[in-house]
């Protein structure tokens, strides 16, 4: 746990949920962490879809540390579907999914340290969807396709790697019955699940990794349904 001490650790939406476990995981093993949320937190309070924001955010890091050792794009995107989601409302998304996250690795690109990591949060609806998601569900795809593109431009300096949580219970609610067992791990997740990873994959434990999204859903992703299996049976809609 020496590794993060007194590393500069910089968390988009990092007032809450998962992104406050991330904060707090740092914090405990030593890095200082660099916040911006809309929600009033400790560091830094501004709307990440603001280009200026993302700006003034970033020279307030760089003057007050000199460098930045981790940048975990956490923030989340606005999830509207296609038959409410506006023009602008969508737009809004892209700008906090995926343009803030590549504007604040450009602006942070000259002050990356040596050793640097990225870690993107993505989503497992890269990959799959609900009805009525496309602003969430568009900007987290480009997440996890930034990802891949920043590894290969930053190669040789900094990592950059993806996490795509399934559900995960903000309230670490523990859940029984058909909620946990249509989880392979036979549990819904929680924030620790995603901030562990985190911290591994920006530990010198993980030299070798770079361009990589880890799904994190306990398997949801990995089992196939059909109908009749485990008792499981669609019942179309009238």
């Amino acid at each position: 746990m020496n590794f993060f001490k007194d590393k500069v650790a910089v968390v988009t939406g990092g007032a809450q949920g998962i992104g406050r476990c991330i904060a707090e995981e740092f914090r405990k093993a030593g890095a200082k962490v660099c916040i911006i949320d809309k929600r009033e937190g400790d560091y830094f309070v501004g709307d990440i879809s603001d280009k200026e924001v993302l700006e003034r955010f970033a020279r307030t890091v760089v003057a007050e540390h000199g460098h930045v050792d981790f940048l975990i794009n956490n923030a989340l995107p606005l999830m509207k579907g296609i038959d409410t989601c506006s023009y602008e409302e969508f737009q809004y998304a892209m700008s906090v999914g995926v343009t803030a996250p590549f504007y604040l690795a450009k602006l942070f690109a000259p002050h990356f340290a040596e050793g640097a990591a990225v870690v993107n949060i993505s989503s497992s609806r890269d990959r799959m969807s609900q009805p009525q998601t496309e602003s969430y569900t568009a900007a987290k795809g480009g997440i996890a396709a930034l990802t891949h593109a920043l590894a290969v431009s930053f190669a040789g300096k900094v990592r950059v790697n993806s996490i795509s949580p399934g559900w995960m219970d903000t309230h670490y609610t523990v859940y029984e019955g058909p909620d946990a067992l249509q989880h392979p791990a036979g549990r819904v997740g929680n924030p620790l699940d995603i901030a562990n990873m985190v911290l591994f994959l920006c530990s010198d434990k993980t030299g070798f990794i770079t361009g990589e999204n880890i799904c994190i859903d306990g398997g949801m992703t990995r089992q196939m349904i059909y109908h009749g299996d485990n008792g499981w049976r669609l019942s179309p809609m009238e």
